[in-house]
Protein backbone atom coordinates (compact mmCIF):
# COMPACT_ATOMS: atom_id res chain seq x y z
CA UNK A 1 0.00 0.00 0.00
CA UNK A 2 1.24 3.37 -0.34
CA UNK A 3 1.91 5.10 2.54
CA UNK A 4 3.15 8.75 0.50
CA UNK A 5 -0.62 10.04 0.09
CA UNK A 6 -0.47 13.96 -0.15
CA UNK A 7 -2.92 16.08 -1.77
CA UNK A 8 -3.57 18.77 -3.29
CA UNK A 9 -5.53 21.86 -1.84
CA UNK A 10 -8.95 20.07 -2.62
CA UNK A 11 -7.90 16.86 -1.09
CA UNK A 12 -6.96 14.85 -3.79
CA UNK A 13 -3.77 12.47 -4.78
CA UNK A 14 -1.99 13.60 -7.40
CA UNK A 15 0.99 11.36 -8.53
CA UNK A 16 2.40 11.17 -11.92
CA UNK A 17 2.20 7.56 -14.12
CA UNK A 18 5.94 7.21 -13.04
CA UNK A 19 5.24 7.52 -9.46
CA UNK A 20 1.94 5.19 -9.67
CA UNK A 21 4.20 2.70 -11.28
CA UNK A 22 6.78 2.87 -8.10
CA UNK A 23 3.92 2.15 -5.50
CA UNK A 24 1.62 -0.05 -7.17
CA UNK A 25 2.43 -3.86 -8.21
CA UNK A 26 2.59 -4.12 -11.81
CA UNK A 27 -0.88 -5.80 -11.63
CA UNK A 28 -2.48 -2.68 -9.70
CA UNK A 29 -0.94 -0.37 -11.98
CA UNK A 30 -2.92 -2.52 -14.78
CA UNK A 31 -5.95 -2.42 -12.89
CA UNK A 32 -6.33 0.88 -10.97
CA UNK A 33 -4.78 3.33 -13.74
CA UNK A 34 -5.11 1.37 -16.85
CA UNK A 35 -8.54 0.00 -15.84
CA UNK A 36 -8.20 -3.53 -16.23
CA UNK A 37 -9.95 -6.20 -14.68
CA UNK A 38 -8.58 -9.26 -12.27
CA UNK A 39 -9.47 -12.54 -13.67
CA UNK A 40 -12.93 -13.32 -11.80
CA UNK A 41 -12.50 -16.14 -8.70
CA UNK A 42 -8.49 -15.31 -8.41
CA UNK A 43 -8.57 -11.85 -6.10
CA UNK A 44 -7.65 -12.51 -2.65
CA UNK A 45 -11.26 -11.03 -1.55
CA UNK A 46 -13.76 -12.59 -3.85
CA UNK A 47 -15.01 -15.01 -0.61
CA UNK A 48 -13.95 -13.06 2.36
CA UNK A 49 -15.95 -13.19 5.02
CA UNK A 50 -13.88 -11.43 7.82
CA UNK A 51 -15.49 -8.30 9.11
CA UNK A 52 -13.79 -4.72 8.52
CA UNK A 53 -13.44 -1.78 6.38
CA UNK A 54 -12.40 -2.13 2.55
CA UNK A 55 -10.41 0.72 1.76
CA UNK A 56 -8.61 2.45 -1.63
CA UNK A 57 -5.23 0.16 -2.15
CA UNK A 58 -3.60 3.06 -3.59
CA UNK A 59 -4.47 5.94 -1.41
CA UNK A 60 -6.04 4.29 1.83
CA UNK A 61 -9.36 5.87 1.57
CA UNK A 62 -12.58 3.66 3.25
CA UNK A 63 -15.13 2.51 0.46
CA UNK A 64 -16.98 -0.51 1.42
CA UNK A 65 -17.47 -2.40 4.94
CA UNK A 66 -17.70 -5.69 5.21
CA UNK A 67 -21.38 -5.94 6.23
CA UNK A 68 -22.66 -4.97 2.65
CA UNK A 69 -20.65 -7.80 1.26
CA UNK A 70 -21.84 -10.29 -0.35
CA UNK A 71 -21.51 -13.35 -2.54
CA UNK A 72 -22.74 -12.48 -6.14
CA UNK A 73 -20.99 -15.67 -7.56
CA UNK A 74 -19.56 -13.61 -9.92
CA UNK A 75 -15.55 -14.43 -8.91
CA UNK A 76 -15.17 -10.78 -7.41
CA UNK A 77 -16.02 -9.02 -4.21
CA UNK A 78 -19.42 -7.69 -4.23
CA UNK A 79 -21.05 -4.88 -2.00
CA UNK A 80 -24.38 -3.61 -1.73
CA UNK A 81 -23.77 0.10 -1.13
CA UNK A 82 -20.16 2.05 -0.84
CA UNK A 83 -19.48 3.63 3.28
CA UNK A 84 -21.81 6.78 3.62
CA UNK A 85 -20.39 9.64 2.36
CA UNK A 86 -17.40 7.36 0.80
CA UNK A 87 -15.03 9.01 -1.91
CA UNK A 88 -16.59 7.33 -5.23
CA UNK A 89 -16.97 8.05 -9.05
CA UNK A 90 -19.56 6.42 -11.23
CA UNK A 91 -18.62 7.14 -14.98
CA UNK A 92 -19.91 5.78 -18.02
CA UNK A 93 -17.93 2.99 -19.44
CA UNK A 94 -18.30 2.15 -23.21
CA UNK A 95 -15.61 0.08 -23.16
CA UNK A 96 -15.72 -3.84 -23.76
CA UNK A 97 -18.71 -3.40 -26.67
CA UNK A 98 -21.14 -2.49 -23.77
CA UNK A 99 -22.04 0.42 -21.66
CA UNK A 100 -21.26 0.28 -18.05
CA UNK A 101 -20.89 2.07 -14.66
CA UNK A 102 -17.16 2.28 -13.83
CA UNK A 103 -16.71 3.25 -9.87
CA UNK A 104 -13.12 5.13 -9.00
CA UNK A 105 -11.74 6.81 -6.17
CA UNK A 106 -12.93 10.08 -6.21
CA UNK A 107 -9.90 10.82 -3.93
CA UNK A 108 -7.09 9.35 -6.37
CA UNK A 109 -8.95 8.20 -9.23
CA UNK A 110 -7.95 4.27 -9.54
CA UNK A 111 -10.08 2.47 -11.26
CA UNK A 112 -12.00 0.29 -8.48
CA UNK A 113 -14.58 -1.74 -10.94
CA UNK A 114 -18.18 -0.96 -12.06
CA UNK A 115 -21.74 -0.94 -10.13
CA UNK A 116 -24.55 -2.79 -12.03
CA UNK A 117 -28.39 -3.02 -11.04
CA UNK A 118 -28.77 -6.26 -10.22
CA UNK A 119 -27.81 -6.30 -6.31
CA UNK A 120 -29.64 -7.55 -3.13
CA UNK A 121 -32.36 -5.03 -1.29
CA UNK A 122 -32.78 -2.59 -0.02
CA UNK A 123 -30.37 -0.85 -2.34
CA UNK A 124 -30.58 -3.26 -5.61
CA UNK A 125 -26.98 -2.45 -6.68
CA UNK A 126 -23.91 -4.88 -6.91
CA UNK A 127 -20.17 -2.60 -7.06
CA UNK A 128 -18.37 -5.22 -8.29
CA UNK A 129 -14.81 -3.69 -7.41
CA UNK A 130 -11.14 -5.83 -8.16
CA UNK A 131 -9.59 -7.45 -5.21
CA UNK A 132 -6.16 -5.68 -6.04
CA UNK A 133 -7.76 -2.03 -5.70
CA UNK A 134 -8.82 -2.84 -2.04
CA UNK A 135 -7.58 -3.40 1.19
CA UNK A 136 -9.26 -5.03 4.34
CA UNK A 137 -8.55 -3.37 7.67
CA UNK A 138 -10.28 -6.13 9.87
CA UNK A 139 -12.29 -5.20 12.68
CA UNK A 140 -16.02 -4.84 14.03
CA UNK A 141 -18.03 -3.20 12.14
CA UNK A 142 -20.81 -1.23 13.69
CA UNK A 143 -24.09 -1.27 12.03
CA UNK A 144 -25.96 2.15 11.66
CA UNK A 145 -29.67 2.56 10.51
CA UNK A 146 -28.02 3.80 7.09
CA UNK A 147 -26.30 0.80 6.72
CA UNK A 148 -27.74 -1.94 3.96
CA UNK A 149 -27.89 -5.25 5.33
CA UNK A 150 -26.91 -8.33 3.09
Amino acid sequence: MNTDISTNAQGKVVKSDAEWKKILTPEQYNVMRAKGTERPFTGKYWNTTTPGTYKCAACNEPLFESLTKFDAGCGWPSFSAPIEGSKIDEHVDDSMWMTRTEVTCSKCGAHLGHVFNDGPQPTGLRYCINSVSIQLEEGAVKESPSTPTK
